[in-house]
């Protein structure tokens, strides 16, 4: 079976996952980490507050085009905040939690926490299962083959067969679309509770109503409207970046198939190498196979889990799945431009 374009092979023992869980869980790899949490959020915190700050000292200047970089990298790991929090690493509370994450994804970079949470929690259960995945149901690019002949015509037919090549300039509009999305989400989704409704529309309203005031406040309308491109492209890019080497290119589980727990979250993702740096900077998804079989696991404890996942991987018979940060994006493109292939002409395929 290749690692990247491949179909899940059958299912294992159930009881496989409850022995690494019980070693995991042993170890005590499973304990909130609050020390750590509280450093991060506080040095998050005031770097953004840092940068604002100087955005605002600094005033009318196309070297404000460096600051819109900088709140893109420091959105980002904000982000990867509200995302820890959404899968109740931080505090023991789902109370706090959700506090933690309605603070670092609808208030302070304009995604909304409940609606995120949702689909998050979809991908999870079901990583790269057709039908079951919504991260590999969208519209803009095709993860099978079988998606990408549904696409003969039109935009969708161009669009795929060049996806290869369009992935990373579409990274830039992604933050954009994580915008709508999660607009539109809470306007849409009226299982939740309508506080809860109010509490993150409110939010979102102050995040970009606050965001744009300082800018255009700040900056000449043309300064104005290349921050806001930058800093929401770098923003998008990063994000991409960071969730891409995850599950793409990896192999699609085919609509209707059944695999154990345990065979489904290894064999669909993939781990990058590298030390705290890429820890760091991959906001601890690089750590993706240990996340998907343990998503309360606090960030800074998954390495120390790896071990143990690798070797209860060797053990049962799974092949655990590690590469390097470049050698992961060209995994991701390759597959990307082999899905698209029979869209292709003769001659390019």
């Amino acid at each position: 079976m290749t690692r990247t374009d491949g179909v899940l092979p059958e299912r294992r023992r159930g009881s496989d996952f409850a022995v690494l869980s019980r070693e995991v869980s042993e170890h005590g790899l499973l304990r909130r980490r609050r020390g750590h949490y509280a450093v991060r959020i506080t040095v998050t915190l005031s770097l953004l507050l840092a940068t604002w700050t100087a955005f605002v000292l600094i005033g009318p200047s196309w070297w404000q085009l460096v600051t819109a970089v900088v709140l893109g990298l420091l959105f980002t790991q904000t982000a990867f905040i509200g995302h820890d929090a959404g899968h109740g690493q931080i505090a023991e509370g789902e109370r706090a939690n959700r506090i933690i994450g309605w603070i670092h994804g609808d208030l302070l970079v304009g995604l909304a926490y409940g609606w995120w949470v949702d689909k998050h929690d979809r991908h999870h259960a079901h990583p790269n299962h057709e039908g079951r995945d919504p991260d590999i149901a969208g519209a803009a690019l095709a993860f099978s083959r079988e998606q990408a002949l549904l696409r003969r015509r039109g935009p969708g037919r161009w669009l795929a067969r060049s996806q290869a090549w369009l992935f990373f300039p579409m990274l830039l509009l992604e933050a954009f679309h994580l915008h709508f999305a999660s607009a539109a989400g809470v306007v849409r989704r009226t299982d939740l509770p309508l506080r809860t409704r109010i509490v993150e529309g409110t939010l979102l309203a102050v995040h970009f109503g606050g965001y744009l005031a300082v800018v255009l406040v700040t900056l000449t309308p043309l300064q104005a409207l290349c921050f806001v491109l930058v800093n929401q492209g770098v923003f998008g890019l990063y994000m991409g970046c960071s969730f891409a080497p995850n599950h793409k290119g990896m192999p699609v589980v085919a609509e209707g198939t059944k695999t154990g727990f345990l065979r489904r979250q290894v064999l669909t993702s993939r781990n990058i190498r590298g030390g705290p740096v890429v820890d760091l900077v991959m906001g601890g998804l690089n750590y993706q196979i240990e996340h998907h079989l343990f998503p309360s696991m606090p960030r800074p404890n998954l390495r120390r889990a790896q071990p143990l996942v690798r070797a209860a991987c060797e053990r049962f018979g799974l092949e655990y799945y590690e590469t390097g940060l470049l050698r992961s994006y060209a995994e991701v493109l390759g597959h990307l431009h082999r899905v698209g292939g029979p869209l292709r002409p003769e001659l390019e395929y």
